[in-house]
């Protein structure tokens, strides 16, 4: 094959573009165009403005959003303080007594952010009932209505067939009355360590 035959394509292009660029009655068509090429080549990138850095933006606008709230946790209870770490991971009594209260169960999930802990199923030795237990937190607060308790309970057969029902508000305002009472003490406690 020819090289003229098999690169002529490139070349029409080629000379189709600098007739365009000929064209070009000033250069202000000129700089305007490559001004837009400059800002294609960098729209993927940013830059930090003091160590000059070059970070990579990521396409993904969901990946980003999660990135992002990693780096900077949102205190969406509205506490007052400016540090950007969040009041449930550490400093919350309730947080903590909730934790404490429930420390026999294993925890399924535990969401800081969201001020939702969630346990696993848990039965006793030999016992073919289980619970589940739901704590969600609505403020910071120590309050009885700063929290709620949902709880569940699994019984299965010996055929493995199991049948779930919502545990009796006996049961669950035992448990918030728990937590609340261990909050305090640890919150008294909390106040103690401060003042020495």
């Amino acid at each position: 094959m020819n090289i003229k035959a098999k690169y002529s394509w490139m070349l029409k292009i080629f000379l189709n573009s600098k007739m365009i660029i000929m064209n070009f009655s000033s250069y202000k068509n000129i700089s305007i165009l490559l001004i837009f090429f400059y800002f294609i080549s960098n729209c993927s990138q940013k830059a930090d403005p003091v160590t000059g850095k070059v970070e990579t933006i990521n396409p993904n606008a969901l990946e980003r959003a999660r990135e992002a709230a990693d780096k900077n946790p949102v205190n969406i209870f509205g506490s007052n303080k400016s540090s950007g770490s969040f009041e449930f991971s550490r400093s919350n009594p309730l947080w903590r007594a909730t934790l404490k209260t429930l420390d026999f169960i294993p925890l399924a999930s535990v969401d800081y952010s969201g001020g939702l802990l969630v346990t696993d199923w848990y039965s006793e030795k030999n016992s073919n009932d289980e619970i589940k237990v739901s704590v969600r937190f609505s403020s910071n607060e120590l309050r009885s209505d700063s929290l709620s308790v949902i709880s569940h309970k699994r019984i299965c057969d010996s055929k493995g067939k199991c049948n779930t029902s919502l545990m009796d508000a006996k049961f669950n305002s035992e448990l918030k009355e728990a937590i609340i009472s261990s909050a305090r003490v640890i919150a008294l406690d909390d106040i103690k360590k401060d003042k020495k």
